[in-house]
């Protein structure tokens, strides 16, 4: 498991997927990532920047209302978003554990603080904080 420690300010969309393109470099099958901030905050931006790292040439979006996204890269990156399922029991039906804990993806959950009983305990937490209308300050916990 990474000891990925960060906490930078970015100014714009481009710096956000810059400072995701370098984290992608750090990240090995089976890490999963927790995304947390408010909407608008840098959180899919940021996967798209991960995404560019694993040479992923189409379109990443939020999975707010498919839940889940599965990018076939480098790696391979599973992006799901606990935004809108409040059922523990359908992430459990889903195939969350599988994701999570078979080692053959990346994992990254946005909105991780809504579900934190399936969270595992080594977790990679990247924290989102608006700034202003377009800088935010991105760190780990």
């Amino acid at each position: 498991m990474n000891n990925i420690k960060f906490d930078q300010i970015v100014n714009n969309t481009e710096e956000c997927m810059e400072l995701g393109n370098g984290l992608s470099k750090l990240l090995t099958l089976g890490d999963t990532l927790g995304l947390v901030g408010d909407l608008g905050s840098g959180k899919t931006t940021f996967v798209k920047g991960i995404l560019l790292g694993f040479h992923y040439k189409y379109n990443v979006t939020s999975p707010t209302f498919t839940l889940i996204n599965e990018y076939n890269a480098d790696k391979k990156v599973v992006h799901m978003d606990f935004y809108r399922e409040e059922n523990l029991n359908r992430w459990e039906k889903i195939g969350f554990y599988d994701y999570i804990n078979l080692n053959k993806n990346i994992t990254i959950i946005e909105w991780s603080n809504l579900h934190q009983s399936l969270l595992p305990d080594n977790i990679i937490q990247i924290n989102f904080e608006h700034i202003n209308e377009n800088k935010r300050r991105i760190f780990t916990t």
